[in-house]
């Protein structure tokens, strides 16, 4: 007899708690069912199952076994589902939750491509700073940058990292100097991302240690990264951004990149799903695509 069919009788039937509805489940007949039971104890020479003439119950090893058995029937189908995918194109509703600026400017261009080159994807985006509950909430994916939380039942994948740098306008620099080292930044004006009256402080790598924590004085404060690149090229002080969001203004000459012998914070960025045997089609192909093209976002 087949061991994976065998498998898979035993396991009904535990579930449904009889041979009889298993046999219905399964289109067996009863004595078919014990046959594939029995089957199972003869090859590994022990008792799966207690009998009496009322009631059925699992015996210490069945039980192990019968946990081993969930697994691996799981793990087959979903290399069998793995197989189908290959041969199929992903359809239906995609939920992904994403921070607004970096979901705007970096991932909203690669999903959009996605559905470009499969027409039967649907999207439904969520651009915003709130953490979201991937079960309660209903989403497929989440997207988050920086430290992640300790989530059970959470799968998470880095997909690229933030460079932060510090930058002021050549205005500013002109009025009130260059730094050249870390320890000037607290003789400068800085301009703050904060939420909730509390901000993260800025941070430097350092060898063998923590990173180093500046928090720079600053008469002005605010939630949102366009915001705070835009008071920048007004001259209104140092900002701690990441690269990506300034790269332009860096470009058109609005804003200066300091201390570029300093190594760069890199800040992570991560697509989150909740744990399942098998991931539908259409998250494997959305993540898979982000880590693909974020890092080039990045530079």
């Amino acid at each position: 007899m087949d061991r994976l069919t065998s498998m898979t009788v035993f396991v009904k039937a535990v579930d449904l708690g009889s041979f009889a509805a298993a046999a219905t489940a399964l289109g067996l007949s009863g004595p078919m069912v014990g046959k594939h039971i029995r089957f199972l104890e003869e090859r590994l020479g022990v008792s799966l199952l207690n009998r009496t003439t009322r009631r059925q119950s699992l015996t210490d090893f069945g039980r192990a076994y019968y946990e081993r058995c969930r697994m691996i029937l799981a793990e087959t189908e979903a290399a069998d589902a793995l197989a189908i995918d290959h041969l199929s194109e992903p359809c239906g509703k995609l939920r992904v939750a994403m921070p607004a600026h970096f979901g705007r400017h970096c991932v909203l261009p690669v999903l959009l491509e996605l559905t470009r080159r499969y027409p039967t994807l649907e999207l439904n985006l969520s651009l915003g700073d709130p953490i979201i509950d991937l079960a309660e909430d209903g989403y497929d994916l989440a997207i988050r940058t920086g430290e992640l939380e300790d989530r059970s039942h959470v799968i998470a994948r880095r997909l690229a990292r933030q460079r932060m740098v510090v930058c002021a306008s050549p205005a500013y620099l002109e009025v009130h100097g260059r730094p050249q080292q870390l320890e000037d930044l607290g003789r400068h004006d800085a301009i703050i991302y904060a939420r909730s009256a509390r901000f993260r402080p800025w941070l430097f790598p350092r060898i063998d240690h923590p990173p180093l924590e500046i928090r720079p004085n600053s008469r002005l404060r605010l939630d949102d990264l366009d915001a705070i690149a835009d008071a920048a090229v007004a001259g209104m002080g140092l900002a701690w951004l990441p690269y990506w969001l300034i790269r332009d203004r860096v470009q058109a000459g609005t804003l200066d990149v300091l201390l570029s012998e300093q190594p760069a914070f890199l800040y992570d960025c991560h697509a989150l799903w909740l744990q399942t045997p098998h991931l539908p089609l259409k998250v494997r192909l959305a993540v898979d695509a982000l880590a693909a093209a974020l890092p080039r976002f990045m530079t």
